[in-house]
């Protein structure tokens, strides 16, 4: 426990963590508003012409399990983002501030820095999640109500998707340490892990959507091998035609997580850090 406090009081002591929270409340507006649309446009039926597949899909996104999923998980895109980021400056702020060589030399046993790292980047990882989620079903409940299928609170679709969210965010900041070990320099790991976020979720997203359309739906289940998709899908309220289960994308995620954590744990006891 020392050492996770002493993980949290380097994280405190530098304005990184609230500088993200800043960049985060944007992001989160955008993306209320964004959802906001999306539901009000699938309650009203105003979507124009579709296939019966579409239509199917659709309707399925309409029910308010899934809009009240969607709703109070708002902003998992960019917050996920924001705890990976996180996590790897939990590591390489050490090497940026040259400081790894004293964290060393008073705790010797690396393996258990490096837990106290990873118990670091999830409890901060939590912390945005209970943040995001008090913010989501104020303003959630707000917009259901709006679009007039009341505010959901009591659906135990949505509490699910708000405890698989929470696993999401823990996971992530798991992976943001990870990431974070095998690229010692903060810069590098930083553009690193967005391009990797960002670019890699919008390419997948576009190469499985290319691929379904020529070889069929079952190129959908693809998703879960990109852990950005998988997020999403552990947070989907109803069962999405097409779509593989939400409980699948937690596995995997989970098996990302403890891949990173462990290649991360070997690379830190084996390198020179002089």
């Amino acid at each position: 426990m020392n050492l996770v406090r002493a993980e949290l009081l380097k994280i405190r002591s530098t304005n990184t963590w609230w500088v993200f929270a800043l960049i985060s409340l944007p992001l989160w507006a955008l993306t209320l508003l964004i959802n906001w649309l999306q539901s009000d446009a699938l309650t009203s039926g105003n979507l124009g012409e579709m296939s019966p597949e579409q239509a199917a899909q659709l309707s399925a996104a309409a029910h308010p399990d899934a809009l009240s999923a969607n709703l109070f998980t708002t902003g998992q895109f960019f917050g996920l983002l924001i705890v990976m980021l996180l996590g790897i400056i939990v590591v390489t702020s050490e090497f940026f501030h040259q400081t790894v060589t004293t964290t060393f030399l008073t705790s010797p046993h690396r393996s258990a820095v490096m837990a106290a790292k990873l118990v670091a980047a999830a409890l901060l990882a939590l912390l945005f999640w209970v943040v995001t989620t008090a913010i989501n079903l104020i303003a959630g409940s707000a917009v259901l109500k709006a679009i007039g299928v009341g505010s959901q609170l009591g659906n135990a679709a949505a509490w699910e998707a708000i405890g698989l969210n929470g696993l999401a965010y823990l996971l992530w900041g798991v992976l943001g340490v990870g990431l974070g070990v095998l690229i010692r320099s903060q810069i590098g790991a930083t553009v690193t892990g967005i391009l990797l976020y960002l670019g890699g979720t919008i390419g997948a997203a576009i190469a499985i959507s290319v691929l379904a359309s020529r070889f069929g739906d079952w190129i959908n289940d693809l998703q879960l091998l990109v852990p950005s998709l998988a997020s999403s899908l552990m947070v989907t309220g109803a069962e999405i035609p097409g779509n593989p289960p939400r409980w699948a994308g937690a596995v995997v995620l989970i098996g990302y997580a403890v891949v990173a954590g462990a290649i991360g744990t070997l690379t830190l006891r084996q390198r020179d850090i002089s």
